[in-house]
């Protein structure tokens, strides 16, 4: 019984630092992707922002041509997140070599 006891304890012991452990892994990663590398802000800077503002235009200029008919789908929301939003948040919103941009209601 005793030996039951102890085994239980021990299995219960190693379920409590696997789940921590797996917790501080997460933690690590989060803080990892939000201090990018200078070699990832500089690639960013040079290349993916003028990439994304081009894409944002473009994306504005296809809402535009496309705005009567979103609006006779109803669906003229749905046609702005996806061509002006979404681009224009990953231009200008989201920190310099992140990968992920910030919502509004992270802020």
């Amino acid at each position: 019984m005793e030996r039951m006891g102890k085994s239980m304890a021990c299995a219960v012991l190693m379920l409590v630092m696997v789940l921590g452990g797996s917790q501080s892994m997460a933690q690590a990663q989060q803080r990892l992707e939000a201090q990018p590398s200078g070699g990832a802000m500089v690639a960013d800077a040079l290349l993916a922002r003028p990439l994304l503002f081009v894409a944002t235009l473009g994306g504005t200029a296809v809402f535009l041509v496309s705005l009567p008919f979103s609006a006779l789908g109803g669906n003229v929301d749905a046609a702005a997140e996806a061509l002006i939003k979404t681009p224009a948040e990953a231009t200008f919103r989201r920190c310099l070599g992140c990968t992920v941009s910030r919502r509004a209601d992270e802020l």
